[in-house]
């Protein structure tokens, strides 16, 4: 049993302490995906591989000592979506009219500046057809985030998910041409 499992394990027994010795086994693989995630994101992004890192653990560890983990891949997992669901809920903040709705920043320098907007939007329909695809295949939803949010490679998330790299490749190609069709659609 690695370290994390059996910290993840203490944490589900309840012990408070435990908590403060994960943090230090997993940060840099969990800033490291963090980073890979928002490297992809619009420029101007003011949310730092850190913060992502700390929501995500808050999420995670914080508010829910209960949580059950069944080992390493089971967290790495829980930290995909909650990255995903932090990204996400962003992107819907940024479009509301409180935080500034359609008003786009411009620069300085330039006569037409790309806004990004775009990419939020990406973001947002990515997340809906994600949804649908967990409806119709939870698996393959599963895949998608392991790979896109988590940056895992296909063995890892194979792994993960307990099949065959060569069935990740085929339902990772499935998955994304789902996904694109879906998207074109809205």
């Amino acid at each position: 049993m690695s370290d994390v499992t059996r910290i993840l394990s203490a944490i589900e027994a309840g012990d408070p302490d435990s908590a403060a010795q994960l943090l230090p086994l997993i940060y840099d693989e969990l800033r490291r995906l963090a980073a890979q995630k928002l490297a992809v994101e619009r420029p101007g992004q003011t949310l730092q591989p850190t913060a992502l890192v700390h929501e995500a653990y808050l999420r995670l560890v914080g508010h829910n000592p209960g949580q059950g983990w069944n080992g390493r891949g089971h967290f790495f997992a829980a930290a995909a979506t909650a990255m995903r669901r932090i990204l996400i809920e962003r992107a819907r903040e940024k479009g509301r009219e409180i935080h500034g709705g359609d008003l786009q920043r411009r620069e300085l320098h330039s006569n037409i500046a790309a806004t990004g907007s775009d990419r939020d939007d990406d973001l947002l329909a990515l997340d809906a057809a994600l949804a649908r695809l967990a409806q119709a295949d939870p698996l393959k939803a599963r895949l998608v985030e392991l790979r896109y949010f988590a940056g895992l490679t296909n063995d890892e998330a194979a792994e993960i998910l307990g099949i065959s790299a060569r069935s990740a490749d085929r339902y990772w190609i499935y998955a994304r041409a789902w996904l694109l069709r879906e998207i074109r659609r809205e």
